[in-house]
């Protein structure tokens, strides 16, 4: 497998997190999420998401395709001393083949330098808190619900 990670910085690039953001919400969170809300994320919405958001973003691609990225940063003034993930997707293909675990990785290494790390996560997306768990990340007790996906999701932060 011949996976490259970059910083994103093409509107093709561009394009390609934003494909991958909705199919990856349509094959991970039916039944977790609202499918109303599912209905409604059209690849236009996430495009415009993706247009609006293109700094701190990793992508994984392979033969010129984005595959999955990572988005990461900090929280402000709300709380300066956190770094967090704030998203990190894989295509469904890419499962188990440490996709994922190398897009952690690259953006852990970009937010090293704060005191915490943390990330939310859907409560009931099991898959991807036990991959969590496995980069070190522990649920902190913090919980928060979505009223516009109908979900609650739950905060971890990173055991250093």
């Amino acid at each position: 497998m011949g996976i490259i990670l970059k910083k994103m910085e093409t509107d093709e690039e561009i394009k390609g997190k934003a494909y991958v953001h909705w199919k990856s919400w349509h094959e991970a969170y039916v039944g977790i999420v609202s499918q109303e809300y599912l209905d409604k994320l059209t690849l236009e919405k996430c495009e415009k998401m993706a247009f609006s958001w293109p700094d701190n973003t990793i992508v994984a691609k392979e033969n010129g395709n984005v595959i999955g990225f990572v988005c990461y940063g900090d929280r402000g003034e709300e709380a300066p001393d956190v770094g967090e993930i704030f998203a990190l997707y894989v295509l469904a293909d890419y499962y188990g083949k440490g996709v994922g675990r190398k897009l952690m990785d690259v953006g852990l290494e970009q937010i090293k330098h704060f005191s915490q790390v943390r990330l939310w996560v859907l409560k009931e997306n099991r898959r991807a808190i036990r991959f969590y768990e496995k980069c070190g990340f522990q649920p902190d007790g913090s919980e928060m619900t979505s009223p516009n996906i109908s979900a609650t999701e739950i905060r971890m932060t990173l055991k250093r």
